[in-house]
């Protein structure tokens, strides 16, 4: 291997959705740098791919979706930190960045980035993690203010544990009880026991209720 392909920057892609990665794919390929190595459809094949290549031997960046089949990306990122401390993550989501930037930094991401984010900040958010910096647009600077804030007193979503805020994100996406179960491979009455939980947490009764509180402390810059 020659010394230019030695520094590019390896890239994995974990998204289950082929489009997705076919964009993403053509986005850095404009990068002369940025090389596309391997991808993943879920939790388990991403696991499995940065095994094979060796963890930071092989990998630079991993791109990681939060809503992954069969494994959720948040399980995923905190396997990764734990097996491969040294190999930058950053997550990728439709979400608001005020909504899910903040959990995910905290559980040790690299950066947040929103799919439909401008072809140039996808390219320099690549670059910057995989020279060891961490990518913090705006949105995500103010949200991690705020959070600092709040660190004296959890409540809400802050207060809810890490399968609970997943359960939470998944239901007031409209999943119900049997998809998530599904989805997160637990059994039905464990899932209606994270909610009866978090309905007490955030002060609400239902579904209807949960997902109109997801809204407003969305744009209170509080996930």
């Amino acid at each position: 291997m020659d010394s230019s392909a030695q520094a590019r920057i390896r890239v994995l892609l974990g998204d289950d959705h082929r489009i997705v990665r076919e964009g993403l794919k053509q986005v850095l390929a404009d990068a002369p740098d940025i090389d596309v190595r391997a991808e993943a459809i879920d939790g388990l094949e991403v696991m499995r791919q940065v095994a094979a290549f060796g963890g930071p031997d092989g990998l630079d960046v991993v791109l990681l979706d939060i809503a992954m089949p069969g494994r959720d990306g948040l399980d995923v990122l905190q396997e990764l930190r734990q097996a491969w401390p040294r190999l930058p993550v950053l997550m990728l989501s439709t979400y608001p960045e005020r909504q899910y930037a903040v959990r995910c930094i905290k559980m040790g991401a690299a950066g947040y980035l929103n799919k439909s984010a401008d072809p140039d900040d996808m390219i320099a958010a690549v670059r910057k993690v995989a020279a060891g910096g961490m990518f913090v647009t705006a949105a995500t600077a103010e949200a991690l203010a705020t959070a600092v804030g709040m660190s004296g007193a959890k409540t809400g979503p802050e207060a809810l544990s890490h399968r609970e805020y997943q359960v939470f994100r998944l239901l007031t996406s409209g999943h119900s009880v049997s998809e998530i179960g599904a989805q997160l491979q637990l059994a039905p009455n464990t899932v209606s026991t994270y909610r009866a939980r978090i309905l007490e947490k955030t002060g609400t009764k239902n579904d209807v209720e949960l997902a109109l509180y997801a809204e407003r402390h969305g744009k209170g810059s509080r996930l």
